[in-house]
């Protein structure tokens, strides 16, 4: 279908999405996470087995747009839990909850919510040039969409405090070094760096790599014992997969595994 706010392109297995209001540098409204998300759906019901998400232009993503555009957005509304209640948190749920992995391609400054999206990748591709804000104190609001968590997470409670109070940005290599990204790439090369590393991983059990994913941000927050737990109850649910029975075979006849994803 048809989209106004995003671009979708499809290689492979690894579905692309890049935010596409450039000339607001892809600021975010509920339209965009409307999209996305029928977007999500649509890719994973065709069997997509992992996304890019990136921004067109110069920015991933400016954060909320804050102002109304003329085109039917009229603004943020005066209630903000409100909003974040029906786009901003069921987004980052299901970002956090999806079957298959994703990676995420920094072509530009990530700010506000938009550091909350970028923080969604499962493997992080940070453009030379782009930065990373927790903008929020600027304006007087606090960190939303699962930012506060994501950064928390990511780099410790005394960096994050840092991040959200002060509101200054992150460059590239600090944000490497925080553990708040996967890598650094040029400009011109992040998009395709971050492709190639989604074909990597449509590539291999898709199954075993789903629960990976949900396995590592189960465990940030589990004890040993309910991390040991998850890990035996998907790790039955892996032997029974014909990924794993195609790996066996493989290994015995010397060769790579295909994996299907089943």
């Amino acid at each position: 279908m048809p989209y106004q706010f995003i671009s979708v392109s499809r290689e492979g297995d690894v579905t692309t999405l890049a935010l596409a209001r450039p000339e607001k540098l892809n600021a975010i409204t509920p339209n965009v996470f409307r999209e996305l998300t029928s977007a999500i759906d649509a890719a994973l019901a065709d069997g997509t087995r992992a996304f890019v998400l990136t921004g067109e232009g110069r920015a991933f993503c400016s954060g909320a747009d804050l102002m109304p555009d003329g085109a039917g957005y009229d603004g943020l509304p005066e209630d903000l839990g409100g909003i974040i209640d029906e786009f901003y948190n069921p987004f980052t749920t299901k970002m956090m909850d999806l079957p298959v992995p994703v990676v995420t391609a920094i072509n530009g400054p990530a700010v506000g919510a938009g550091l909350s999206l970028a923080l969604t990748g499962d493997l992080i591709v940070m453009a030379e040039s782009g930065y990373l804000l927790l903008a929020f104190v600027n304006i007087g609001l606090v960190p939303d969409a699962g930012a506060t968590w994501l950064v928390a997470k990511s780099v410790g409670r005394q960096r994050a405090m840092k991040m959200a109070l002060m509101g200054e940005k992150v460059g590239a290599e600090e944000a490497l070094a925080m553990g708040l990204v996967t890598e650094v790439a040029a400009d011109d090369a992040v998009l395709a760096r971050a492709q190639a590393i989604a074909a990597r991983l449509a590539g291999g059990p898709s199954k075993a790599i789903g629960l990976i994913r949900g396995q590592v941000n189960a465990a940030v927050e589990q004890t040993l014992a309910e991390s040991l737990m998850t890990e035996r109850e998907n790790q039955r649910d892996c032997g029974y997969s014909e990924d794993f029975k195609e790996a066996i075979t493989a290994f015995g006849e010397k060769r790579k595994p295909v994996f299907k994803g089943r």
